[in-house]
């Protein structure tokens, strides 16, 4: 499985962006797909997740009621809406795919098998 994450880009603080991510393979829809976040001299952090079908998704506090994550898999994307945009959301952005989750996402990147390139989010104040 190959992920290629793009719509990363220099935005004021309260605008939104929207990220892409687009999956390779006919299995696409089978997995649990995840963003997470690496801002410099940070550890990568959990962003958002979504089940297969969308029935489930999972956000980090600092995001909830401004990030939406979703998916089409008839296109073999993942998408992930953000607004009201803060400086400290400024970090490159990774998507992520498990084979191994069902029920939910999960926080902790050993938990996805496939990760993508990332696409840089800056944020200015």
């Amino acid at each position: 499985v190959q992920l290629q994450a793009s719509g990363g880009g220099l935005v004021q603080a309260g605008d939104s962006l929207r990220l892409s991510c687009a999956a390779s393979g006919r299995t696409f829809s089978r997995y649990v797909m995840g963003w997470f976040r690496q801002a410099p001299g940070k550890e990568r952090e959990f962003v958002a997740a979504i089940t297969w079908n969308g029935g489930s998704t999972l956000y980090r506090d600092s995001v909830k009621g401004r990030f939406t994550i979703s998916r089409d898999n008839a296109k073999n994307t993942v998408y992930l809406q953000m607004s009201s945009l803060k400086p400290e959301d400024t970090a490159v952005y990774y998507c992520s795919a498990s084979t191994r989750l069902y029920h939910s996402g999960s926080y902790y990147p050993i938990d996805y098998d496939y990760w993508g390139q990332g696409t840089q989010v800056t944020v200015s104040s």
